[in-house]
């Protein structure tokens, strides 16, 4: 039962969540935090911090990770596989009539309504995890990241790696005690 449920919360996600892992990170939240409580959502976002950290799709970084956790080597693989089986599915089944209809207005209509919707969808996300790093570390440790990070990738240019990688030092140092 526990692979059907990691393969149904990675595979909703990944049809509903237009446009790939970003769009789909506050989705893939809501199954493993607050439908199956798989983790909280201060885990959730080390999670999501130490997957941005790495190379490659954020979304299958996760579904490994949180896979393994919950399934060991076999619930990572039904979690890998079921983020990319939708995309993968909708590859073989629609890439002609994609193809085919490309450059019409309805599409890039459709493809514009959806932009907003995803940046809601990533400000909400951002506002639950600003308000369990206040609920866990407190106002000064959280403005202080928050205005560090902001000047190293904004003013600074610094690869986002480095910064999530400096604040999980940060936070491995200062509020481990």
């Amino acid at each position: 039962m526990i692979y059907w449920e990691l393969f149904l919360a990675f595979f909703i996600p990944g049809i509903v969540g237009y446009g790939g892992g970003p769009a789909s990170i506050p989705l893939v939240e809501y199954e493993v935090v607050t439908r199956y409580q798989w983790m909280t959502v201060s885990e959730f976002s080390e999670v999501l911090a130490l997957g941005n950290a790495l190379p490659g799709p954020i979304a299958t970084k996760m579904a490994g990770y949180i896979g393994y956790e919950v399934g060991g080597v076999l619930g990572a693989v039904v979690g890998v596989f079921a983020t990319v089986a939708p995309s993968l599915i909708l590859m073989i089944t629609l890439l002609g009539i994609l193809y085919k209809f490309k450059e019409s207005p309805k599409v890039k209509r459709m493809t514009a309504l959806v932009r907003p919707t995803i940046a809601i969808l990533l400000a909400v996300l951002t506002f639950r995890f600003l308000e369990s790093s206040y609920e866990g570390a407190g106002v000064w440790h959280t403005l202080l990241l928050l205005v560090l990070g902001f000047l190293l990738l904004e003013k600074w240019k610094v690869h986002p790696a480095f910064v999530i990688l400096g604040g999980l030092g940060y936070g491995a140092i200062f509020l481990s005690f």
